[in-house]
């Protein structure tokens, strides 16, 4: 499949940010995937935009892109401060971040997307559907919750997130990865601590800070009614971050949406690609109706 995927720095509004674009296989190798060719045109599908969780940069999430449908564009981006992105100047909050990823998109020459959001990006992506709604065709929420207000992990697990420790230091990583993403990790941590430090680019301690403080005090549920755009949720069922209950809140308030659950934890996303990047990808390609 002849994809090519493009990392690049680009201006927008002031701000240098690093961008990963995966452009999707040619008409030719579309056509050579016709197990699906009846359920939508490839050569017409909307983009789907990545928002990844605190402290990722864009290569965390490279497993996940691998496995999906070549035929997809794919964009994604390191956050102001994190990863190859310049630093941001002041703190942000989700508002101010939606209208940053609008215009980069506008930059890279795209207009509607499907939005996908994991973890701190599920409140980006909670936050860009209902404000940019226009920018944004469908929303997929994996792992993630309605921010503030929301059943929280455990004191013991949460302490663990306060730094960016565990992208600094493998050997932290790997004896707490468990307890604090759950799934796979507990019986093979290795494979999360591999995962995690494969490429992936820390960025500062204030990017961080500024990542944390982005969605404190900010809540979706006053908002979750309104969002109009079919969703899909997408949560593992031993979570420790985030314990399941939340993604069955949002499946209740969110009018449109469906529920995925799977055998898996926090990062399911990467250690599960293979099994999730199908679920995501017929969400995708589904009629409207």
């Amino acid at each position: 499949m002849s994809t090519t995927t493009e990392v690049r720095s680009i201006d927008v509004s002031g701000r240098r940010l690093r961008v990963s674009v995966r452009h999707g296989a040619d008409t030719a190798d579309r056509a050579d995937r016709a197990d699906r060719a009846d359920r939508a045109d490839r050569a017409d599908r909307v983009p789907l935009l990545l928002i990844n969780g605190v402290g990722a940069s864009l290569e965390l999430l490279e497993p996940f892109v691998l496995a999906l449908d070549p035929g997809l564009d794919v964009i994604r981006f390191d956050a102001p401060g994190v990863g190859g992105s310049g630093p941001a100047p002041w703190p942000y909050r989700f508002g101010g971040l939606c209208g940053l990823l609008a215009s980069m998109l506008t930059s890279l020459g795209y207009g509607q997307v499907d939005v996908l959001g994991i973890s701190w990006g599920g409140g980006v992506a909670q936050h860009f559907a209902l404000r940019q709604a226009s920018r944004c065709r469908r929303l997929v929420l994996v792992a993630t919750a309605t921010g503030a207000v929301m059943v929280p992990a455990k004191p013991s697990v949460l302490v663990h997130m306060v730094t960016p420790r565990r992208y600094l230091d493998r050997g932290y990583l790997g004896r707490v990865a468990g307890d604090l993403y759950g799934g796979s990790a507990r019986s093979d941590p290795g494979q999360i601590a591999a995962a995690m430090h494969n490429g992936n680019r820390v960025g500062s301690p204030l990017g961080y800070l500024y990542q944390l403080s982005a969605g404190a005090g900010w809540t979706s549920l006053p908002f979750l009614p309104l969002i109009r755009q079919r969703t899909l949720i997408v949560a593992g069922d031993d979570d420790p971050l985030i314990p399941l209950v939340n993604a069955r809140l949002m499946h209740r308030l969110i009018p449109h949406s469906s529920l995925h659950v799977y055998h898996g934890g926090h990062l399911g996303l990467v250690t599960e690609a293979p099994e999730l990047a199908p679920v995501v990808d017929d969400f995708l390609l589904a009629s409207s109706d």
